[in-house]
Parts: C-alpha cells; structure tokens; sequence
C-alpha cells in the first residue's frame, strides 16, 4: 500500500466534507418542501439536509435528517437554535407557509407571522450564514395603476386587511432586516408567480378547478404562472448562488385571463366588479370556493412581475412559459374529471 496515497486521500475527503453544506427546511413536507428534499438528496455539495417539520418528507434519503418541529409552538425557537447549532447549518430555506388562505387566520398568523419570528431568531443564535425565503408576486397587489411589469423595488401594495397577505408582507419584512447590510448574513427572497401543474394542489389550481369561473364584466386581466418544477428549481438555485435580495420568479410570458379559462376547458362567467365579490365572499364563507373576496382585484386587474433580475442577478430561467404550465394543469384536470366521469355509477 502507497502511505503517501492513503494520506493524499484521506485529506481529500476531508477537504470535501467540510466543503459540503448544512441545509435546513422549514416547512419540509409540503410540496415545494418535499420536492426540493428529492433535488437536494442528488446535489454533490450538499453533504446534511435538515428537515424541520411536523411530518418527515416522502423523498428523505440518506443525507437527510428529520426533526419534528410545530412552529406554532412557543419552544419552536429554542428548538430550531438548538439543531441548527450542533448540525452546523449554513443555510435556512423557510417555506413553512400556507399554500391557501387559511378560514381560521390566527392559526395562520402564528404559523407564518410569528413562526417566521422564531426560525429567524434561532438563525441569530447559531452560524447560518444564508437565508432563502419564499414568497409570492401577489403580495404586489392588482391595480389599474400598476405598470406593465412591476420590478422588485415596486412598494408591496396587497390588501393589508386579507391575512394571507398581511403575514407573507411582515415575514418579508423580517427577513430583510435579519439580512441587513453588515450583519455578515445574505438573505434571498424568491417572489413566485402563482404555482401550477400536474402535481401541486393550491387555492390557484382549485379555482380553475372549477367548472365555470367568474369574471369582471368589460375586464380581461393579464396573469403569469410558475410551473412547480420550476419553483423547486429556483429554490435550488437560490441555496446554490451567492445572490441576495429580491427575486420576481415566473414563467415567460403573460396569459389574458379568459384565455386560461379557455385553454382548461372552463366556461367563463362574466359578472358586475359587486357581483364578483359577493359571489367569491359567500362560496368562501360557505366552503365551496378556493379563493376569498380579497382577490377579487386580481380577478379584474393585472398583476404581472418584472422577472429580468432573477435571470440577471440569480442566474435562474425557467424550463416552462406560464402557457406550458397551465397546460400541464389543464392535461392533469382533464385526466382526472375523466376518472371521475368513469367513477360514476351508470
């Protein structure tokens, strides 16, 4: 045996090790969560990922290590500093957010206002050194005032008065402090358009569910998705760049809002701006609808994101066009209305 080989090795390896990062997931058995686990289990830099939630994800590999953490409890932080110290975690990706408006919004505020308060004090306690936080392109709100595309610097100018909004804005808020100029921590904020496909269940995805969808009379807003593999890919990309700040992430191109009704097969129901809020408030209250009265705005004016800095800046580009996306949701809807058709006693 060659000593000075063995020794050359060895060395080697250990070289590698300590290059290999620490990840931590909050959030880590939901879909862009669960997915990201399956993406970070294959990365040859990642040598430890840390999954931080109530359930383990269905991809934890062998890199992988769960944690069982409720961030609705008071002893989160404390919980959170504790293993992010003795596993020596570099890097916090936070997607512990409600994928849906919530019917009972002082859960929500805590697992999303208050939750994020705790992941980023334990970050304080320890050595993380990077912080990706998602959140999302409607947080800029809909209005007749917004311009075509709305950069990253463009105010967040969402009803402050609909909780799912109001929590994703302070958990933004309080993240961008965690990361401010001299702190020695780089924060990266992935603002995402709507997330569709065949394999994620949200409020968007619901609501196009439907077989006929309402709409403002005389108003065809502009939309733009994100196809799920996209997202997670963008996660990726934001634990893998040095790149800091605020990203606008959303497939190319802008579809008219009719014209998503039509490429899924719906039938569009146009309605008065009041009838539209009514109707959206009364199936909510009832349960029967994905999407509360507040996003009547998004219904009736466009909303749409200036992506040029997340390609700049991030280095990330999306595989799919918003197009590409709905039409994956619309193929797996079709499959699935087709199921239930044939599931039908006759």
């Amino acid at each position: 045996m060659n000593c000075g080989s063995l020794v050359t090795d060895m060395a080697s390896d250990q070289t590698e090790s300590s290059l290999q990062r620490t990840i931590a997931i909050t959030g880590s058995a939901g879909f862009l969560g669960t997915h990201l686990i399956g993406v970070l289990e294959d990365a040859p830099r990642i040598g430890k990922i840390l999954s931080l939630d109530q359930q383990a994800p269905s991809t934890a590999g062998p890199k992988t290590q769960h944690f069982d953490i409720d961030l609705m409890e008071r002893t989160a932080e404390d919980k959170i500093a504790d293993i992010l110290a003795t596993e020596n975690a570099d890097t916090v990706v936070h997607l512990a957010f409600r994928h849906t408006p919530s019917h009972q919004p002082d859960e929500a505020h805590y697992l999303e206002s208050v939750g994020t308060m705790y992941v980023l004090n334990a970050c304080r306690r320890t050595r993380v050194t990077r912080f990706v936080l998602w959140s999302q392109t409607f947080l800029y709100g809909a209005s007749p005032k917004n311009p075509s595309f709305l950069e990253e610097h463009h105010p967040l100018c969402a009803h402050t008065r609909e909780p799912y909004f109001r929590d994703k804005m302070q958990a933004e808020k309080d993240a961008l402090e965690f990361g401010k100029p001299g702190a020695g921590r780089q924060v990266a904020i992935l603002r995402t358009a709507p997330i569709v496909g065949p394999g994620i269940t949200n409020h968007f995805t619901r609501f196009f569910s439907k077989s006929t969808i309402p709409s403002v009379l005389g108003f065809d807003p502009l939309w733009q998705f994100l196809h799920e593999s996209d997202a997670v890919a963008a996660l990726k990309r934001a634990i893998d760049a040095d790149a800091t700040g605020l990203f606008n992430i959303a497939g190319p191109g802008v579809l008219p809002y009719s014209k998503i009704i039509k490429l899924l097969g719906r039938k569009k129901v146009p309605m008065t701006r009041p009838l539209v809020r009514l109707a959206l408030a009364t199936l909510w209250t009832a349960r029967k609808n994905a999407l509360p009265s507040s996003f009547t705005d998004y219904i009736q004016y466009s909303c749409v994101a200036d992506t040029e800095r997340s390609r700049r800046v991030l280095g990330f580009v999306p595989l799919h066009s918003s197009q590409e996306a709905i039409a994956e949701l619309g193929a797996a809807q079709n499959l699935r209305d087709v199921q239930l058709l044939s599931e039908q006693p006759a």
